[in-house]
């Protein structure tokens, strides 16, 4: 997952609004949006390769989400990072006390920022900070770096969201993580991965032959605890392969 924006207000009629683009290989085998047979109350994608997810919901609202750091440099973490996400989904921790859980164990994988929340609470976890942070409400951006970090797709996804956060359609949301425009040569962060690569990961919605965006997830939580989630797939250049709709 390498952008999420959410809008987090707790109390109102709409606490907690996601909009999501998960960035991968195509090759990486995945399935698609839909119930956990294996673990009662979960909804989310699954990546085939090693078993987690990168966004999902689970029993007594729990939200789960990740996306990676984006350093080369990095070394490679002994464990996947995706289940991290399945582990609040399925476990019964806390949104602090999980946080402060993985904050213990974060050595063992690559960089990455972990969102988990229970409908009351929202917290937030930078693996190269380790110290969990609980969310006021707000209007919040999540992509390779830190949150809120001012990369080009970043502020413009949160921008929108902001503009849709008041009536918010699930078309509308998925309308927005369908921008493929990129950004400036001059605004682009520099990660230490080329100008080429740069200019392709720039956009909110990445196409190419062999990486970019392969889902497209939107949830939307009620004040009653209602959730809506609507998901898209895409294949290589972007093409469309199917969309889910769950309500949970």
């Amino acid at each position: 997952m390498c952008l999420i924006v959410f809008a987090w207000r707790p109390g109102t009629a709409r606490p907690l609004i996601v909009a999501a683009n998960r960035d991968e290989f195509y090759a990486r085998p995945t399935q698609a949006l839909g119930a956990w047979e294996d673990a009662p109350g979960v909804y989310a994608g699954r990546d085939l390769e090693a078993g987690g997810t990168w966004l999902g919901i689970g029993p007594q609202g729990r939200f789960a989400a990740l996306t990676n750091i984006r350093d080369p440099g990095q070394p490679l973490g002994l464990r996947s990072r995706g289940e991290l996400v399945a582990g609040f989904l399925q476990g019964e921790r806390g949104v602090e006390a999980y946080l402060q859980h993985v904050a213990s164990r974060g050595g063992e994988y690559s960089g990455f920022n972990l969102l988990v929340g229970d409908g009351t609470q929202l917290g937030y976890l930078n693996a190269r900070q380790a110290q969990p942070r609980m969310l006021d409400d707000g209007v919040y951006g999540l992509s390779n770096a830190g949150l809120d970090t001012p990369w080009p797709k970043l502020v413009k996804a949160r921008a929108g969201l902001q503009r849709l956060e008041q009536r918010p359609e699930p078309q509308q949301l998925l309308a927005l993580l369908a921008d493929a425009a990129p950004a400036a040569d001059s605004e682009l962060p520099q990660t230490g991965v080329g100008l080429a690569t740069e200019q392709l990961l720039s956009s909110v919605f990445i196409a190419s032959q062999s990486y970019g965006t392969r889902a497209s997830t939107v949830l939307i939580v009620d004040n009653n605890g209602q959730r809506r989630m609507v998901e898209r797939s895409f294949g290589p250049f972007g093409g469309h392969l199917g969309e889910v709709e769950v309500l949970a």
